[in-house]
């Protein structure tokens, strides 16, 4: 026998028994061979140790498979042996003593490759002969640990039957003391319940995840979910502080009107405001000069209640003008103050109508005074020209706040609205006259002092008289100061004779550079300083004479307004 496997025998029990035993075949190659016993030593019988009594097995109870525990191996149960004959003794069958054994005749028989087992083992279930175990051979992957069910033990006197051949791949991993090729498998593991609990928890956030992200930006993007209500602040006190932009604009806003002229082919919209309680109401020359002659004038108070309007008078130099409702109760005229006392930096707010928007409130500051400035001039004859030594101020005026009230920060008028300086424009208007300019923070009123005198000549005599020094002035001159002409208008001379000029000593060609102390720079700036002073006031007059600096007090006359 040479399959690569070691051949292997059961030990006799009784001399009888092993006589049936076949004498195996010689050695070969790759087998294990047992030594034959010595004769000498068969020759001489020795006496045998008392047989261990043969365990009985209780018929009247099912057997019971032995468990192996974790840390102990099954016992390996050997595979008979093919040559083993039907009628073997079993573990079962009693073993008779060796006295009896003794005594029996021997027959002549072969003698048996091992010597009777001196502990009488039984040959089924027990361990393997006395010969050398093979070389264990260790798998590469570690063996899982064998739970192999151990086989009830048959009724005396049953044969158990015979086995199988062992299969060829059970040799590549024997192990004498291990389990035998009839182990059973051991179960498959179990997957850790931790792991799928980690699992579960890692999907059951991401899932919480995604859903919260969701309602997050849903409520991110919808201001939230069900009905909204915005917080509010409490109903609170309707009054405001009497100097405060609010308080000013509540006390001045009834006294303030809107104007809508039409005439000559032309319309227009400005701004007034009451002076008394008889209806009269100043505004601009520019404002009602369509309906200077044939025209028509509508008055529109803050409460939206409409009144027609006469002209009571108009001045182009100063470019006021007056005019008059009636038939209305409930006039609240606004009270003047004193532009004299204004100062840079005053707060100030400005009412009107911008661009038709009535009753619009903007405010600021002043941010200049005595500001020289000229409007109109679009006839071309200069008849239309208006000069006016300004208050400067940055409250917001458009076209349509022309002749609206300028008010100090105790809701007093210190100025009417009467230009603007437009961005990119060369001079200043408001617009009133046809142009659309808008704010650009360089707005100019009239001091309220001018329109004071003005408005009061207008309402009693119908016109507005002017001072004057009696000189023509050059015009064309581009030095520094006012030059006196050489020739008045169609060959005049240019002082008039007995006049304010001429009796203080000024001459043709003189070059006036001051009024009380300011500097004037060309004639229209000149005009202006006189004509914010009175008929009958005093000026002391700086002038150069052939390079000579001299001073001349001159006593302003009286000229008929336009």
């Amino acid at each position: 026998m040479n399959d690569g496997k070691p051949n292997w025998w059961s030990r006799p029990s009784t001399p009888p028994e092993a006589a049936r035993i076949p004498t195996p075949s010689p050695a070969e190659e790759g087998d294990f061979p047992l030594q034959a016993p010595d004769p000498a030593e068969s020759a001489v019988p020795e006496p045998a140790a008392e047989a261990p009594a043969a365990p009985t097995v209780d018929m009247t109870k099912e057997p019971a498979a032995a468990e192996p525990t974790p840390s102990e191996p099954a016992p390996a149960v050997p595979a008979p042996s093919e040559s083993a004959p039907a009628g073997a003794v079993t573990a079962a069958e009693p073993v008779p003593a060796p006295e009896t054994r003794a005594a029996a005749p021997v027959p002549a028989a072969p003698r048996p490759l091992h010597e009777p087992d001196e502990y009488r083992t039984p040959p089924y279930g027990e361990p393997g002969p006395w010969a050398p175990a093979p070389p264990v051979q260790h798998p590469a992957a570690p063996v899982p640990p064998p739970q192999a069910a151990v086989p009830p033990v048959p009724p005396q006197g049953a044969v158990p039957p015979p086995q199988g051949p062992v299969p060829p791949h059970a040799w590549g991993q024997y192990d004498p003391w291990g389990a035998g090729p009839g182990a059973v498998p051991p179960p498959p593991r179990k997957k850790s319940r931790r792991g799928l609990a980690l699992v579960g928890a890692l999907a059951f956030a991401l899932l919480t995840g995604v859903i919260g992200g969701g309602v997050g930006a849903y409520v991110e993007r919808n201001g939230g979910i069900g009905t909204v209500e915005l917080p509010q602040a409490e109903a609170g006190s309707a009054d405001r502080a009497p100097d405060s932009v609010a308080g000013i604009a509540a006390g001045a806003l009834p006294g303030v009107v809107t104007l809508h002229v039409s005439g000559g082919g032309s319309a227009g919209t400005g701004t007034g405001f009451v002076l008394d309680n008889r209806g009269h109401i100043l505004t601009n020359n520019h404002v009602v000069d369509a309906a200077a002659t044939s025209g028509d004038i509508t008055v529109t108070f803050s409460s939206g209640e409409t009144a027609s309007a006469k002209l009571i008078g108009k001045d182009t130099g100063y470019d006021l003008a007056v005019v008059q409702v009636t038939g209305v109760r409930g006039l609240k005229p606004l009270p003047l103050g004193n532009s004299d006392d204004v100062r840079v930096g005053d707060p100030v707010v400005a009412i009107g109508a911008p661009f038709d928007l009535s009753n619009t409130v903007t405010s600021g500051i002043i941010s200049a005074k005595e500001r020289p400035i000229t409007a109109g001039g679009e006839k071309g004859d200069g008849s239309d020209i208006s000069y006016v030594d300004a208050l400067q101020t940055d409250a917001p005026i458009n076209p349509g706040n022309s002749g609206g009230p300028l008010l100090d920060g105790k809701g007093r008028v210190i100025g009417i609205n009467s230009a603007i300086r437009a961005a990119g424009g060369s001079g200043e208007g408001d617009g009133g006259s046809g142009g659309q300019a808008g704010s650009i923070g360089l707005g100019f009123a009239i001091p309220v002092n001018q329109g004071k005198r003005v408005a009061e000549e207008l309402i009693n005599t119908g016109k507005a008289t002017h001072p004057v020094i009696g000189v023509s002035l050059d015009m064309q001159f581009n030095g520094d100061g006012a030059r006196v002409g050489d020739k008045g208008k169609d060959g005049t001379p240019s002082v008039t004779p007995d006049g304010p000029a001429a009796k203080a000593g000024l001459r043709p060609g003189d070059v006036i550079t001051k009024v009380d102390g300011q500097r004037v720079h060309n004639g229209e700036e000149l005009i202006v300083k006189i004509r914010a002073h009175r008929p009958g006031d005093a000026l002391a007059l700086t002038l150069t004479r052939d390079g000579r600096e001299l001073t001349r007090t001159v006593t302003l006359g009286s000229a008929q307004g336009t």
